[in-house]
């Protein structure tokens, strides 16, 4: 492991405020210090004499959504409160997006009250020689144009489909596993209630208590945010909920069901927790088999039709 600042050289953004630069579509993007959108909040035109950044870098917000991390390939502008980080020697695009990544999952330790200011130059990241080979020898799904392959398609008749009580699909249980900073490191992943990285903050050297194929629900924290548990796991008893199937379930019906329940998550905020009764009382609506259960298996048949037509069954 390294310290950043023996990996990356470190500057301080421009500076600049969002309501002074004039909107211009495909104009220089102007990064803030928000989570979506690779940080890009519009794109501007040249602004006076302050010439847009080299891209080619990442951009790292002090404060606001903190920590997070981006590749930033174009030449930008950016607002304050952001560091920007370029490597010392040449990365490419694919160790450039890991060390996002491995950036970002240091989000844990800070807080609106918290920034990264003082401290990000010290926080410690793989090494060069630590980068895994996947990384290195990813290659991005080519574009399909087997007509049999996109026949696999399948269309969703949300308007026929039935309200069923999560408690009628699911047991809603907590952890009982220790709080996360109780554990050292290990191989065993520990979900918070983060909305990133399936909900995996750090890998725990205990035991996994919590069994693969259920789903995480954060009740607090980012709340909504919901995964689909493909390995054992520890997870904190605080702000994460397990759903259980009452019925054998896989990852495709699983995936299914998990990405219909975050869209649930705006009905809950900070101050509106997604606790275990109103889990228990939540509808939610799904395929139905005669409008008496749900259809598992057009769920699972649906989401395998995502996986082909994408041509990322390698990946899956």
């Amino acid at each position: 492991m390294k310290k950043i600042i023996e990996i990356f050289d470190t500057f301080e953004s421009q500076g600049l405020v969002e309501y002074q630069m004039n909107y211009k579509k495909g104009g220089v993007n102007f990064i803030g210090r928000g989570s979506d959108n690779n940080g890009v909040v519009k794109t501007v035109e040249e602004f006076g004499d302050i010439k847009p950044l080299e891209g080619n870098c990442l951009t790292v917000a002090m404060s606001g959504s903190v920590m997070e991390c981006f590749l930033q390939e174009e030449p930008f502008y950016s607002s304050y409160h952001i560091k920007i980080l370029r490597p010392k020697i040449k990365l490419n695009k694919e160790q450039l997006l890991f060390y996002c990544a491995a950036i970002r999952l240091n989000k844990w330790k800070y807080s609106f009250g918290r920034q990264a200011n003082k401290t990000i130059n010290d926080l410690m990241i793989p090494d060069l020689n630590e980068i895994p080979d996947w990384v290195n020898n990813f290659e991005y799904p080519k574009k399909i144009n087997s007509s049999a392959e996109k026949n696999l398609e399948m269309k969703l008749d949300v308007d026929n489909w039935k309200y069923f009580n999560l408690a009628d699909i699911f047991l809603v249980s907590a952890s009982n596993d220790l709080l996360v900073q109780d554990y050292e490191l290990g191989k065993t992943p520990y979900v918070s209630s983060t909305s990133y990285n399936n909900g995996v903050i750090k890998f725990a050297d205990e035991k996994p208590s919590n069994k693969a194929g259920t789903i995480t629900v954060n009740r607090g924290g980012s709340v909504g945010e919901t995964f689909y548990q493909d390995r054992d796991y520890l997870a904190t008893p605080v702000d994460v909920r397990i759903l259980t199937p009452i019925k054998k379930t896989n990852i495709y019906i699983g995936l299914f069901i998990s990405t219909i329940l975050r869209k649930e998550k705006f009905r809950f905020n900070y101050s509106r927790k997604m606790g275990t009764k109103r889990l228990k009382d939540l509808k939610v609506k799904l395929p139905s088999k005669n409008n008496t259960e749900p259809d598992f298996d057009f769920m699972e048949n649906y989401i395998k039709s995502l996986k082909y037509s994408s041509n990322l069954k390698k990946y899956l």
